[in-house]
């Protein structure tokens, strides 16, 4: 490793509030805001966390001081949370109305985890326009206008499952789905979908279980719902759901020969995200 490169980190999220929705915001949802706060070192300012901004930037000082912070970016280093850091400190040093279009390769120092206040929950609101990247009081001008209109021409339907945390409806074409970020660590999470997927539980509201994404260290796995099946459906279900999916998870039980060959088919279906 060169020097002053900063270190590979396989779960840069954790230790933050709602690290299931920080990569969810970063991989799968297209539009949301959540909120988080500087600690009183940094200024106890507070910051919305985005999913992505114009052009791809990593971080906006909105014309009325707002500090947007994107996620959706490619990452400089091998620990997104210093990267984030890096966009954030720069971001409440420039005038306001100004965007921190690139950050370049950091050294180490300081992650989100040291600059953030850790009390101050994340709590996530999905949007269906991007708008929000502009002032309120800002004058819509035609060209704002299409620009806003083209970006959110590219959004997919989405909406968070109430009753459970970082749980996200999708509809994409014809089809839905369910994406559920998980907070455990990932042989939990796959041991758990494999005892279930071997007795034939792993599906809920006549949908199925399909596979799985890596990202940032955690799972997400994925279910494609019945045809035509709306967000708001799924509490009831997934409260259902919820008792035998927690008890598969907190199993220390060894797998069975079935539950390994359905982990074995579980692997061969997952999509790492960077």
């Amino acid at each position: 490793m060169a020097k002053g490169s900063v270190e590979f980190v396989l779960r840069p999220f954790e230790g933050l509030p709602g690290e299931p929705d920080w990569v969810a915001l970063k991989e799968v949802v297209p539009a949301a805001t959540a909120t988080a706060r500087t600690t009183k070192e940094y200024g106890a300012k507070d910051v919305l966390v985005t999913t992505v901004l114009p052009q791809a930037w990593p971080a906006l000082h909105r014309a009325d001081g707002v500090i947007l912070l994107a996620l959706q970016t490619a990452s400089s280093s091998g620990d997104a949370s210093r990267d984030l850091a890096v966009a954030l400190l720069e971001a409440l040093e420039v005038e306001p109305g100004t965007a921190v279009e690139t950050t370049g390769l950091p050294e180490p120092g300081p992650r989100l985890q040291d600059v953030l206040d850790l009390s101050v929950p994340f709590e996530v609101t999905v949007h269906d326009s991007f708008s929000y990247w502009l002032a309120p009081d800002v004058e819509r001008t035609s060209d704002l206008e299409a620009a806003i209109e083209d970006a959110d021409a590219g959004i997919i339907d989405t909406a968070a499952v109430a009753g459970v945390e970082s749980a996200y409806w999708c509809r994409m074409g014809a089809k839905e789905f369910l994406r559920w970020a998980q907070p455990h660590d990932e042989q939990v999470v796959l041991d758990g979908l494999a005892r279930l997927h071997a007795k034939r539980e792993s599906g809920f509201a006549d949908g199925k279980f399909i596979g799985y994404f890596r990202s940032s260290g955690l799972v997400v796995p994925v279910w494609e719902l019945a045809r035509g099946t709306e967000a708001e459906e799924l509490e009831g279900p997934i409260a259902e759901f919820l008792p035998r999916f927690t008890a598969a998870l907190e199993s220390t039980e060894p797998l069975d020969a079935n539950e390994r060959r359905a982990r074995a088919g579980l692997v061969a279906r997952q999509v790492t995200l960077r």
